[in-house]
């Protein structure tokens, strides 16, 4: 499980730590009271001397946008595709463990929380789909491959370059 001292950056927020981002996923949702709610929980890594992975919550208020936070850092981690995309969903699924719980305890346990991962049918990453899938599923929460799982290969990405 990823420590709760993580920074996470926000456009709308600025730097918070995970309390503050839960106090503000709160406040956000407590905004619009009847509006339904997915969280999204997604990483992106780049290759490079040292790898960046960046992981993503987003609160998507259906119909009615959106507000994310990311958290990025760097790793040394081998060049092996399934390596990362392994490490990328450990990580998501560190966080969304983190936040899930904390959720629960604050009465929001029947909250949608899904994990989205950077693997697809028509990439390299295609014979890694089951296995990531199941680690996402085995640990209890919904999983999105490409081309639905933007909240790895669209917002988490933005962030890794």
């Amino acid at each position: 499980m990823l420590p709760s001292s993580l920074i996470f950056n926000s456009p709308t927020r600025g730097r918070l730590d995970f309390d503050a981002l839960f106090a503000d996923i709160v406040a956000y949702m407590q905004e619009s009271p009847d509006s339904r709610y997915r969280v999204i929980i997604g990483t992106d890594s780049q290759f490079a001397e040292e790898t960046c992975f960046v992981t993503a919550i987003i609160v998507h208020r259906e119909g009615k946008g959106a507000r994310y936070y990311y958290t990025r850092e760097k790793e040394h981690i081998g060049r092996s595709l399934r390596q990362r995309i392994y490490y990328e969903t450990a990580r998501s699924l560190g966080v969304a463990s983190l936040l899930a719980s904390k959720l629960a305890e604050n009465g929001y346990a029947d909250l949608n929380v899904e994990i989205h991962l950077d693997v697809g049918e028509n990439g390299q990453t295609r014979d890694l789909i089951r296995e990531v899938v199941g680690m996402v599923v085995g640990s209890g929460f919904n999983a999105r491959i490409k081309p639905y799982s933007y909240g790895a290969s669209k917002v988490a990405d933005k962030y890794t370059k």
